[in-house]
Formats: structure tokens, C-alpha cells, sequence
């Protein structure tokens, strides 16, 4: 595949590449979330080794849309979210057009689950586009994570806590991992993400002070499900992996390692420890917003959002802290791939 990139360093489609993906069956997994657009097409491959991936990677598009932008304050999606969310996804149709995609399903999460004009989006969407979206509810999307990074999730551990850091949603799953199969112990949805914070404490100069209320406001949010599962006595076991899949967690991961660009297999599947996550969500939080953006991992589309999340997985450690994080560059695009595949007995 070539790699040429679109935002966020993501390989973009070849022209060439229209002859390889002609195979019977072309599968497309769309995923519109609160803050990005992302569009996933492959085939399918025989799996030989359990730990390989099932299918080819013949093209991915992915884009900053900022569809929830001041949805916390209007409780609306506005027109111009909306116009540039349509664009891309025109992007979108286009390239499953080209690919010849026999199969797909796009769905979108937290922004169009909570505005009020919501569903008029949709319609405008198929209208535009001809693209139909599915609204999934957070246990969904939660399920879908879980499809789509399971192969990250290692023996030897009792227990993992999947933490999914949106735009506008934040989804926590809690794994029992003593049976063959990850089996699902609970899982919340809570009504924040990077974006609502973004938008509530600000994302340019963040002061020491408005950063630790953007903590405190998470851990009182996380804290009833500690209550629920008392996570904590079993971390302090030794017996949990905490496993990360969102932008906020591979883009701290790639600024970890100093990449010059970023770099999926550089990034999907590494280790952070706790302690290198608060030096750094410190250090990003102490930058201005220009000076987040000059880094090549973060770049303007993210540069008033990062500190947000930063603030949210600080949150986190403090409430479940967890020697280490794996991080996980695949989610619900790859939950969704596997759930059509296993339907067709692919």
C-alpha cells in the first residue's frame, strides 16, 4: 500500500491500488466520532497464526472533523461541524466507490447520540453522500473496542481495563480474562471526552490549577465505577492490564518515543509507564497551544485538545494506578470489520 499520508499521518489511498483490492469480497469500516472521521478498507486473508491480523489493509482516510464542536454548549450540531464532517465523508464514499467495497458498515458514536438534530444530520449524510450511518449506543461502542484490540490483551494477567478517550464520550470496560475468551464484567459510558473539555477549561495556556480541576472533575466521574468493581484491589494483585485506544493515548505514545512523524507500527502495541505518562501530560499542559502544534505527533487539529486528554488519562492513573498502559492504535473500525467478516463465516 502506498504511503503517502492524509491528517494525523494516516496512509492514504493509491490509485494503483484499485487493481489489489479487487477481490471477491472489499470490507469498509467507517467510524464518525465526536472529533475525527475515519474510514478503514480491506480484504480479507487467511489466518494461519491466531495472532495475525485477518484482513489486508488496502486503504485508510482519516479526519479531523470536530463534529461536536460547541455541541456541550448549544446541544446541537452546528453548520459548520456539519458542512465539514459531509465533506469527508464525500471523501469517504468516494474511496469505497473506487475500492469496489462489497461490504460495509459506518457508524457514529457520542456527538450524534446527543444532539438534538442528530438524526436530521443523518438524513442530510445519505442525502449528500449516500452514506447510512448507524448511531450505536456506548455498550456498543464498548463492544466493539473490545473486538477490535483484543489480540493486545496478554496472558498472564487476571483482569484488563480498556479505556477509550473520545471527543465526547469516554468508555471504561472491565475484562475478566481467566476463560479463553475476554468476557465483558461491566462497562460505562460517561459524558465526557477530550472536546467538552477542551471546550469547558480551555485548550490554549492551561494553568497548573484549571489542569487539576480537569482531573478532579474526571476522578468524581470515574470514581462509581471503582465503587462498582473495586478495580484497585485487584491491580494492587498485579493481576490487571490497562489497555488504552483513542488519540490522546497513540498520540502521547509517539510523542514518548520522539517521532518525527507518526508511525502506526511504531505506535500500536507499546508499553508506557505511569510515571512517563504524568512527566509528559505535565510537560504538554506547560506548553502554549502553537508549541503543541509544532510538534510533528500533535499538529494544529489536535494542539487545544491533547491537554484535555492528557488531564482525563491523569485521571485515570490516579484513580486505577496501573504500573504501565498498552497502547492500542486499532478500535471500533477493527471491531467492526471483524463482527461483518464473522457474520459472512469469512
Amino acid at each position: 500500500m502506498d504511503q503517502t499520508s492524509d491528517a494525523l499521518g494516516e496512509p492514504s489511498a493509491n490509485p494503483k491500488d484499485k487493481d489489489r483490492a479487487g477481490e471477491d469480497q472489499v470490507y469498509a469500516a467507517l467510524d464518525l466520532g465526536t472529533n475525527n472521521c475515519r474510514l478503514l478498507i480491506v480484504c480479507p486473508t487467511e489466518i494461519r497464526d491466531p495472532a495475525a491480523s485477518p484482513f489486508r489493509v488496502v486503504s485508510t482516510f482519516s479526519r479531523i472533523v470536530r463534529l461536536g464542536e460547541d455541541l456541550s454548549n448549544t446541544g446541537s450540531l452546528s453548520e459548520f461541524a456539519m458542512e465539514r464532517t459531509v465533506e469527508a465523508l464525500k471523501i469517504c464514499a468516494g474511496r469505497m466507490a473506487r475500492f469496489g467495497v462489497t461490504r460495509a458498515r459506518c457508524v457514529t458514536t457520542a456527538a450524534c447520540r446527543q444532539a438534538d438534530n442528530g438524526p436530521n444530520f443523518l438524513d442530510r449524510v445519505v442525502r449528500e453522500t449516500g452514506i447510512r450511518l448507524d448511531i450505536i449506543s456506548g455498550e456498543e461502542e464498548a463492544h466493539l473496542a473490545i473486538e477490535g484490540c483484543a489480540q493486545l490483551l496478554e496472558a498472564g494477567h487476571d483482569h484488563a481495563l480498556v479505556l477509550d478517550i473520545g471527543g465526547g464520550s469516554t468508555e471504561l470496560i472491565w475484562l475478566d480474562l481467566e476463560n479463553q475468551a475476554p468476557r465483558v464484567i461491566g462497562w460505562s459510558s460517561l459524558p465526557f471526552g477530550v472536546v467538552t473539555f477542551a471546550e469547558k477549561y480551555g485548550g490554549d495556556r492551561v494553568t497548573d490549577t484549571i489542569y487539576r480541576q480537569m482531573i478532579h472533575a474526571a476522578v468524581v466521574q470515574l470514581n462509581p465505577f471503582e465503587k462498582k468493581h473495586q478495580i484497585r484491589n485487584h491491580i494492587e494483585q498485579g493481576s490487571v492490564q490497562m489497555l488504552g485506544t483513542s488519540g490522546t493515548v497513540t498520540t502521547l505514545a509517539a510523542c514518548h518515543q520522539g517521532l518525527k512523524r507518526y508511525d502506526r507500527s511504531k505506535v500500536d502495541g507499546v508499553w508506557i509507564k505511569r510515571e512517563d505518562i504524568a512527566m509528559l501530560s505535565a510537560r504538554l499542559a506547560a506548553m502554549t497551544c502553537d508549541e503543541r502544534a509544532a510538534d510533528p505527533c500533535i499538529g494544529p487539529g489536535r494542539a487545544d485538545l491533547v491537554v484535555a486528554g492528557c488531564a482525563i488519562l491523569e485521571a485515570i492513573n490516579e484513580t486505577w494506578p496501573c504500573a504501565r498502559l498498552r497502547v492500542a492504535d486499532r478500535g471500533v473500525r477493527e471491531g467492526v470489520l471483524r463482527v461483518l467478516m464473522r457474520e459472512d463465516q469469512v
